[in-house]
């Protein structure tokens, strides 16, 4: 389903019927279903509503998220994002409430409804519109981090997850080199700086990690912000257990500092002032040589992902310029893995 196929049918009568049950409400009207910008991998539409009785009566303004016609395998499906999105709720982490689940039937595709969130999520914009660094609201940002990381295994809402590994780092990158000889044999396209920077990795993986519930996409890009303050965390799609690092790495790899490279905190700030929020929450005493080797980390992850949305243009025939654009932000990607890993492993 297209995403005008799919805002149409949102807008029906018959969604109306379908959106008062999910709710609990004696009736539904939808006034307005529009997609949203962004959204690569899931369709999200703003879906204002007049409700009828139930414990969501009145206007109000929610996000609907559903799949896209074709999917990135690591990708959740919305029942375990809806189960993720509550777990953070509940930990203090700043992100939108978890309205309402449908599974998924002959009708209706599987979507998720939650709380819509006004700020700015435009990574480009955030970072253009950041004339002087914006420590206070990095640290933030950290802060916002490391309640997400308290949250430890087991939890028995999150057992979709599986036990977590005592080698998460080696396990994404023994990911990683499956996938990228996966695209090898189909396109027939070796990616020497790739195969560089899995080796540099494998020489530097630590060897004891702490296991916790990690984001794998908290950026610039994913966090709404209203004015200089952290209003949400989005994107639960890609959350799993895993090494703490791997989520301060992310945030910090050059692919997401967008109009200021120099400043390595997602282009807003210095890592010190992430780093401060973050330590105080959690208790640890990270530095910035600490993110070194899972930023080069990050922008592999990036690399392997930009080949997996060139598959979906390429074999998948899901004819969209954002993916095939994706594709081609390989040469960049591999510039910046080999300035940051330089040419030896010493």
């Amino acid at each position: 389903m297209t995403a005008d196929d799919a805002g149409a049918r949102f807008r029906s009568a018959a969604f109306a019927v379908k959106l008062a049950v999910l709710t609990g409400a004696s009736s539904a009207q939808v006034t307005r279903c529009e997609r949203m910008a962004g959204g690569a991998i899931q369709q999200n539409f703003v879906l204002d509503a007049e409700l009828q009785g139930g414990p969501w009566a009145g206007r109000q303004r929610w996000v609907l998220r559903t799949d896209s016609a074709s999917r990135v395998a690591a990708s959740r499906p919305r029942d375990q994002e809806f189960a993720l999105l509550a777990a953070a709720q509940a930990a203090g982490v700043a992100a939108p409430v978890p309205v309402a689940l449908n599974h998924g039937d002959a009708a209706w595709p599987p979507f998720m409804l939650m709380t819509f969130v006004p700020g700015e999520a435009s990574g480009r914009r955030l970072t253009r519109a950041a004339t002087d660094a914006r420590p206070a609201l990095v640290e933030a940002i950290g802060a916002n981090l490391a309640r997400l990381h308290a949250i430890r295994p087991p939890q028995p809402s999150l057992d979709f997850l599986g036990a977590a590994s005592p080698h998460p780092t080696r396990d994404l990158i023994d990911s990683y080199r499956t996938f990228i000889a996966q695209w090898r044999a189909a396109t027939g396209d070796a990616r020497p700086v790739l195969a560089w920077t899995l080796r540099w990795l494998e020489a530097r993986v630590p060897q004891r990690e702490a296991s916790v519930l990690v984001h794998r996409d908290y950026r610039v890009g994913n966090l709404l912000v209203d004015g200089e303050r952290l209003a949400a965390t989005l994107d639960w799609e890609f959350a799993g257990w895993g090494n703490p690092l791997e989520d301060l790495g992310w945030f910090c790899a050059p692919c997401w500092r967008f109009a200021h490279p120099e400043r390595e905190a997602g282009g807003l700030a210095a890592i010190d002032d992430l780093l401060r929020g973050y330590n105080a929450v959690a208790g640890t005493a990270h530095v910035a040589a600490d993110l070194g080797v899972f930023q080069v980390l990050g922008q592999l992850r990036w690399a392997v992902i930009a080949l997996q949305q060139a598959l979906r243009f390429i074999d998948a025939g899901e004819r969209s310029l954002e993916l095939a654009l994706t594709g081609r932000m390989l040469p960049e990607l591999e510039w910046q893995m080999l300035e940051m890993t330089g040419d030896t492993f010493a």
